[in-house]
């Protein structure tokens, strides 16, 4: 029996998925000289252009733009953070792909929205309520992520009784205030933010659970690719956890997740299109073999 809802068909942006049967592949764009992963190497605009249209090329069906992520470190003003994202949806309007922005501020989703932005990715699950404001306005999708810090703030030793039960309590409350807002419910993406302001052990019960959160009932991104949770697991650094990643990646699949965001694309879209063939949900590109 499957673990998510059988009408998960939602229309984001130019892309029609059945969240059933189908895994989008996210990749992750980051204007930032701080980013955790790729340290600044798309923080230049032609670069960061060209690593999504890489990133499409490998299969990608999504691509998620950010100009401030949410660790710590010393603010980003608006204007800034605007003239980062915005120039990169611009240049990525009619590609195919949904385009989401990584932001927390509403004046930057509203105008990532206006260049052409379908989604808003909230790291602090709409820690200001304005956030669900702008998405209704405007009729985009909304990522709605677990964490429990302000954003650029560092949150020491984060201690949770039950981690899956109060992550999901948390989700459901800011997903009750969004569509309080006028947020419709079929525009809402829910992310249980494994490593944000989580340990490793936090990360990996959540993971093992996952099917808890799915429970909830909206889609569920895991954004889990290169994390220290799967450094830690495996004692690798950081530019050696692809597979670590698409290992539970692929598990978080096998228990109800429907969006992966990914630093290293074609790896990771031949492991969904493969899980996806392996679990009936789609057919093989060809047949010859024994035929």
């Amino acid at each position: 029996m499957s673990l998510v809802s059988a009408d998960m068909r939602r229309r984001i942006g130019p892309r029609e998925f059945d969240f059933a049967r189908q895994v989008a592949v996210m990749a992750i764009v980051n204007r930032t000289p701080d980013s955790f992963y790729d340290r600044g190497r798309t923080d230049a605009l032609g670069a960061a252009v060209a690593a999504a249209h890489r990133a499409i090329g490998e299969g990608a069906d999504w691509i998620d733009i950010g100009g401030a992520k949410f660790a710590p470190g010393p603010p980003v003003p608006v204007a800034e953070e605007v003239d980062r994202v915005v120039p990169v949806v611009a240049a990525l309007a009619g590609s195919g792909a949904v385009l989401s922005v990584d932001t927390f501020q509403p004046e930057v989703a509203r105008a990532a929205i206006a260049a052409g932005a379908h989604v808003v990715n909230d790291t602090t699950g709409l820690r200001d309520p304005a956030m669900a404001d702008v998405v209704a306005e405007t009729g985009v999708a909304v990522i709605v992520t677990h964490s429990l810090a302000a954003p650029r703030t560092p949150y020491p030793s984060p201690r949770y009784d039950d981690v899956v039960a109060e992550v999901g309590a948390f989700l459901r409350e800011r997903v009750a205030l969004a569509e309080a807002r006028g947020v419709a419910s079929d525009r809402i993406i829910v992310d249980p933010g494994h490593d944000l302001n989580k340990h490793t052990l936090d990360s990996l019960e959540l993971t093992r659970r996952l099917d808890e959160v799915v429970a909830l009932g909206y889609p569920t991104l895991v954004a889990l690719s290169n994390k220290d949770f799967v450094g830690e697991s495996l004692g690798r650094p950081r530019e050696q956890r692809v597979e670590g990643s698409i290992a539970a990646a692929a598990y978080s699949v096998m228990r109800g997740a429907r969006i992966v965001r990914v630093h290293n694309v074609r790896e990771t879209v031949d492991a969904m299109r493969m899980l996806e063939a392996i679990e009936g949900w789609r057919e093989p590109v060809f047949l010859e073999h024994n035929r």
